[in-house]
């Protein structure tokens, strides 16, 4: 049985590596002030609140109140528990754990099921890509990937495979005697009503799809030979693992590139997207379908701040691009461009017919904004030679004109339109105006009103500040952790106790760490503490702004408030809950007694 890492090994490795790095492969970071910042990866939001100190080698968001060192945040971004956190840091700071801790920890923080789900997965890509390469089962379906240019290095690196006629991968593994209601639940089979199970995947092209950290989650089988009653695609069903609202196809290779180009580009398909990474462009993704999901928009937009979006060059693919646009300029914050395909072919089939470098000098020359497109994909719905048309062609392109914010911009395609259609530019400027200003009007009408519910509600976020009492408490506490002065003259008090239990946890586990530590370190005192809730409030302790100046005279302010006040807001929390529970009783006398005492105990705390 392997040994638990020792202390100073786990801070030999936490020290190896600077978290933003970490961080940074997740979250698109900026610098404001001493500080990094990002959307949080953790909850959705349009304003980021996840912060990343490097001098102090944490993370904390100031929305969801999640916070800890490097350790915590591949847990947290993971699923992973603590010792596989520690392997993972390792890995990437190319410290080496000896063999007796080389075991410890190596399994999901969820549940067995999902991590043996997962290992399904890996262990099937493994056997369709060997069956492709390898057996004669597999040629057909190789020839057919060779024809559509793709090496056999590619095939590699994407897991293409292929799953035969048979029922081979059940075969498989009855051999392995894996357990029958996981096979049941893991999607890779389709039971009938017998209850026999039978693949889900027979005769067709496997591509491997994965999870950020790389790990086969789900399948999506092209058929080889297609017959009338045959899908063309069919894709493993949500389970467990995998929601496909929540996954882009290659991202787990692409992020690196879209982090270093500082763009994505969006394919349709997945050959796509391997054609495009054979030919050097290494930063495409695709959707698991039509429609992009929030989840996928806010996964990108946590990446980088440009999109391409590169569809095929047929009327269909233009018609996807066009909903691609409406879709993200409605949710997100990216800045998007098209990449326009010439001859109405999809990426693949331009790889095949033009060559690898012309590929390369359309995907970074020939990008379209999206009132380029939008006014050029409008006049398929016009007979521009008829001029009731080419009216009725102007009034839609001003109304796209009219939702960009940059007069200069705007001006461009008014003069643009101006010499298309021989109007005088300043004859479009005042029809756009009236197109704003009814577009305004329009939008202000659909603002929803305010109901009491979401009054109370934006009344409710306001008050999360901490009371006075609480205040005192957290600054205390992160003054005493770092200077030792304060924790002596904390010492000396008679019955100090903070109020809040968390504050006072932290105060005691303080005692212990600092019988093997010389001095403060909060990432460090994160991995003493384990516990995931005070780990987030270590992280919020050390991100506060601290009078360093006037130490003593703060110090003194806030004990006298803790000792002073504390005992009041302690009556107050117990009326109140009191009250409550006469509520609950339907005891009216007591219910205004207990009201009457409750105004009075906030009237002395007030007149303190």
């Amino acid at each position: 049985m392997a040994k638990a890492i020792p202390e100073d090994l786990i801070d030999q490795i936490r020290t190896s590596v600077n978290i933003v790095d970490v961080v940074g492969q997740y979250v698109q970071l900026k610098k404001q002030g001493k500080n990094f910042f990002g959307l949080c990866p953790f909850h959705e939001e349009k304003t980021a609140s996840f912060s990343v100190s490097e001098s102090k080698q944490i993370f904390h968001c100031f929305s969801c109140g999640r916070g800890g060192n490097v350790f915590k945040f591949l847990m947290e971004i993971s699923n992973i528990e603590f010792p596989a956190a520690i392997h993972q840091v390792a890995d990437l700071a190319n410290v080496e754990i000896p063999a007796e801790y080389s075991e410890t920890g190596r399994v999901s923080k969820e549940s067995s099921e999902q991590s043996q789900l997962i290992g399904l997965y890996d262990q099937a890509a493994e056997l369709y890509t060997h069956v492709l390469l390898n057996t004669e089962m597999g040629q057909e379906a190789l020839t057919y990937l060779h024809g559509r240019g793709l090496t056999d290095d590619i095939i590699t690196k994407f897991q293409l495979g292929f799953a035969p006629g048979d029922q081979l991968l059940k075969e498989f593994f009855a051999e392995k005697k894996i357990d029958y209601q996981l096979l049941r639940q893991s999607g890779l089979f389709i039971e009938d009503q017998e209850g026999q199970l039978r693949d889900r995947f027979r005769g067709r092209v496997m591509y491997a799809i994965k999870n950020p950290q790389g790990h086969v989650i789900a399948f999506s089988g092209r058929i080889l030979n297609k017959a009338d009653s045959q899908a063309k695609y069919i894709n493993s069903p949500e389970t467990r693992i995998f929601s496909k609202s929540n996954v882009l196809y290659n991202f787990d290779v692409a992020r690196s590139a879209i982090r270093h180009e500082k763009r994505a580009i969006l394919f349709e398909g997945f050959m796509d997207v391997i054609a495009a990474y054979q030919s050097g462009v290494t930063n495409g993704i695709a959707s698991m379908g039509t429609s992009f999901t929030n989840e996928q928009i806010y996964l990108l937009q946590r990446t980088t701040s440009q999109l391409d979006i590169c569809y095929d060059g047929d009327d269909p693919g233009q018609a996807a691009i066009n909903r691609a646009l409406d879709a993200f300029g409605a949710n997100s914050q990216l800045k998007l461009s098209v990449i326009e395909i010439p001859d109405k072919l999809d990426p693949d089939e331009y790889v095949r017919q033009h060559g690898a470098k012309q590929f390369n000098e359309i995907v970074h020359s020939a990008r379209l904004t999206p009132t380029a497109f939008k006014l050029t994909y409008l006049k398929r719905n016009y007979n521009l030679n008829n001029e009731a048309d080419q009216l009725a062609y102007i009034e839609q392109a001003l109304k796209e004109v009219a939702t960009i914010d940059s007069s200069v911009e705007q001006d461009l395609y008014l003069n643009q339109l101006a010499k298309e259609f021989g109007v005088q530019p300043q004859d479009l400027s005042k029809q756009l105006r009236q197109v704003r200003s009814q577009t305004s009007v329009a939008n202000h009408q659909q603002q929803p009103v305010k109901t009491v519910s979401t009054v109370r509600q934006e009344y409710h976020r306001q008050q999360v500040k901490l009371d006075k009492v609480e205040t005192a408490e957290a600054r205390l506490l992160n003054y005493l952790l770092y200077d030792h002065n304060v924790w002596l003259k904390l010492a000396e008090l008679p019955n100090f106790h903070f109020i809040h239990e968390k504050y006072q946890t932290i105060y005691m586990l303080a005692t212990g760490f600092f019988e093997n530590h010389d001095g403060y370190d909060s990432a460090a005192f994160m991995d003493f503490v384990h516990d995931s809730e005070l780990q987030n409030v270590i992280a919020e302790l050390d991100l506060q702004d601290l009078d360093e100046e006037n130490v003593d005279q703060a110090v003194d302010d806030y004990i006298k408030v803790i000792t002073s006040e504390a005992p009041l807001s302690l009556q107050i929390t117990t009326k109140k809950k009191s009250l409550n529970e006469a509520k609950r009783m339907g005891n009216t006398e007591l219910q205004q007694k207990l009201a009457i005492e409750l105004i009075d105990l906030y009237r002395q705390r007030q007149d303190a």
